[in-house]
């Protein structure tokens, strides 16, 4: 049963994952909000404002044509009035209503921004459909296409939107005035609309000389600077906060608070970056895309202070360093890094058109800042945002030592590759839960693994799908019952107290983590135990046999006798047939058909499941907002303790008719 957060029970469970500290910020937090609901204060004149942090000349003619060709193909669809957020499909973009959810057809309630009750889906609508085209990432690409194409089309469809978002949102007013994260990530957003359309006549009297525009900056600094993330919940939400404000005060440097929001900002962020970030590289929010999201938003930032000759720590270019070359050891032969935790598509630039691969572009962009390692993947595609970052960032990273050889364990963050010949990439979870105490972004998947062929996952981790609004699916999507791994009498490994909030940890700790074998065409081994199933002990180990192309999978119970269900989810593209305890897996890659066979435990009795809703089973969610159905193997049965549950999943003989 899914928790629902704004209940009273829902509070009194958050208040018990919160420190002193914590707690007397948001005390504070609570006092200031309500002082703040007066008529807010005008933002300071700063006469003779320029805008200095412009891209190097030559900048933009670096942009590889297929990368400027997918930019403009996406800034014409903008024009057009189209975009797709969550799965929702839009045509209404050319004159947006700010407030309106497009998915529920309902508009949030006008009035003080702290009133607004934005996790209720029934009086607002779906928060996320609301906030996402408020970040303005879609108008980043359309200054971007500005700045490729000089066509005056796009910068006066970015200016004729920035003047409608801000006389319907002016400071602490409705819906988009609650959330930092929205704030900086709409704060870094409009650094890079000034900088890209620097070359348009209308760009200083947009920004600079419009008394709107530097009230609305002023605003959001000032936000940022009251109300940062705290405690169990200074995740990547105070990095997005930290990288926004120290943008703005680096490029927008006009108000009189400007250093010290500068100052603030900077320390924020390079202490959050540090405590986010595991020495091995690894986000310790083990939610591979907020990995994504945090390297994004500290390579802006880092460009900022560039850009603004500002000096920052070492500390911060260390952890982006690691941070690449920690997604450059996970991601399979096509780049895929691994699809663990929650997911919410969030970026922290946009200037690229669809197509682009993120990864990739991260990974170039690594390349091109830190540069590469001679083990790193091959990176083939081009991207836009990279030639931008690259002109601003000083090359050449922190002279540390970084990796020799390709890194398969990462044993702070309890992460471990195995991989095969063939292309065969598995990943093994016998890592924390999640961060902090509240674990926001944590799935309860303990010791699940997640095994791809060439790219396509086979067995596979389903995804997120969602946030707010839906608890069951919510519920069901970081379920132990929605991974690859071991569920004993119908309960999570660890115990959820609301949508993001889990009260009690399973803790996990890997006892194998042997990689070398399967390179050399011996055997891979990893095996890791968990304790959250009170008295007993779940207890899972994985063999990867390079010389018989297969991958065995054992799982021991020790403890009472219980309930047991095991679980593997197949990728989207996987079609099984289930004979017994036999199941034939086929697929096509590139044309070419695939096969391969699952040997399932024989003490279990299997069923598979597709596409089903009360409760959900088989789903995959490729991204936020989305899902289809997929087909899920469940095993039933009970266990004594005593012996293993053997799966078996052979690639041999992969061509099929």
């Amino acid at each position: 049963m899914t928790v629902g957060s704004g209940s009273a029970g829902w509070y009194l469970r958050r208040l018990s994952r919160m420190g002193p500290r914590e707690i007397g910020g948001r005390v504070g937090d609570t006092v200031r909000r309500r002082r703040w609901r007066s008529a807010p204060p005008n933002c300071p004149d700063v006469p003779g404002a320029r805008f200095t942090a412009v891209l190097p000349a030559a900048t933009i003619a670096a942009i590889p044509p297929d990368a400027a060709k997918r930019l403009v193909a996406e800034a014409d669809r903008l024009m057009d009035g189209h975009a797709e957020f969550f799965g929702v499909v839009r045509d209404d973009l050319a004159d947006p209503d700010w407030w309106r959810d497009p998915k529920t057809g309902r508009r949030a309630p006008a009035g003080y921004a702290f009133d607004v009750p934005y996790r209720n889906e029934d009086a607002v609508g779906d928060i996320k459909q609301i906030w996402e085209p408020s970040r303005h990432q879609y108008l980043t690409v359309l200054a971007a296409a500005y700045a490729a194409t000089g066509d005056e089309r796009y910068a006066e469809r970015v200016a004729a939107h920035l003047r409608s978002w801000w006389e319907t949102n002016p400071p602490l007013r409705g819906v988009h005035w609650i959330s930092g994260i929205e704030l900086g990530i709409r704060l870094l957003s409009w650094v890079w609309i000034r900088r890209l359309l620097d070359g348009w006549s209308g760009a200083a009297g947009l920004f600079e000389g419009n008394p709107v525009a530097l009230n609305q900056i002023w605003h959001h600094q000032r936000w940022l600077a009251a109300f940062p993330s705290r405690g169990s919940s200074a995740n990547n939400h105070v990095i997005a906060e930290a990288a926004g404000q120290f943008a703005a005060a680096c490029a927008f440097d006009w108000f009189p608070s400007s250093e010290r929001w500068r100052a603030g900002a900077l320390r924020s962020l390079e202490r959050h970056l540090r405590g986010n970030t595991y020495l091995s590289g690894l986000n310790r929010e083990l939610a591979t895309e907020y990995h994504g999201l945090v390297l994004e938003l500290g390579l802006a930032a880092v460009a900022e202070a560039d850009a603004a000759r500002v000096p920052i720590p070492p500390t911060v270019r260390l952890v982006l360093l690691r941070m690449t070359d920690a997604l450059a050891a996970v991601v399979d032969n096509r780049l895929r890094p691994p699809r663990q935790g929650d997911a919410d598509d969030g970026h922290g630039l946009i200037v690229d058109g669809a197509g682009t691969d993120r990864w990739a572009s991260l990974l170039a962009t690594g390349d091109a800042v830190f540069g590469r390692l001679a083990w790193w993947p091959t990176v083939t595609g081009t991207d836009v945002r990279t030639p931008l970052l690259a002109a601003l960032i000083k090359p050449g990273g922190p002279a540390v030592a970084r990796p020799e050889e390709r890194p398969s364990h990462f044993a702070d963050a309890g992460m471990t590759i195995l991989r095969g010949p063939e292309e065969i990439w598995c990943r093994c979870d016998g890592g924390p839960h999640g961060f902090l105490s509240i674990a926001a972004h944590a799935h309860a998947d303990a010791l699940s693994v997640e095994i791809r062929h060439d790219g396509v996952d086979v067995l596979a981790d389903p995804g997120t799908f969602c946030y707010h609004g839906q608890p069951e699916w919510r519920q069901y999507f970081r379920s132990t019952l929605g991974h690859n791994t071991l569920q004993l009498d119908d309960a999570d490994q660890s115990v959820s107290g609301g949508p993001f909030l889990w009260t009690r940890h399973a803790e996990s700790r890997v006892l194998v983590s042997d990689t070398s074998g399967a390179s050399d065409g011996g055997t891979a081994r990893w095996c890791a135990e968990h304790d959250g199933y009170q008295g007993n002990v779940h207890r899972r180990t994985v063999e990867l046999s390079a010389e018989r192309q297969e991958l065995r999978v054992v799982d021991e119970v020790r403890g009472p006798r219980r309930d047991v269900r095991l679980a593997f989810h197949l990728g989207p593209a996987i079609a099984a047939d289930l004979v017994g305890n036999r199941a034939v897996l086929t697929w096509i890659v590139d044309g070419e058909g695939r096969s391969a066979v699952l040997d399932l435990p024989g003490q279990l009795s299997w069923r598979a499941h597709r596409g089903e809703t009360d409760p959900p089973l088989g789903w995959y969610s490729a991204g936020f907002g989305r899902k289809e159905p997929s087909t899920t193997l469940v095993g039933t049965g009970v266990t004594d303790g005593t012996g293993g549950f053997t799966t078996v999943l052979a690639f041999r003989g992969l061509g099929v008719s």
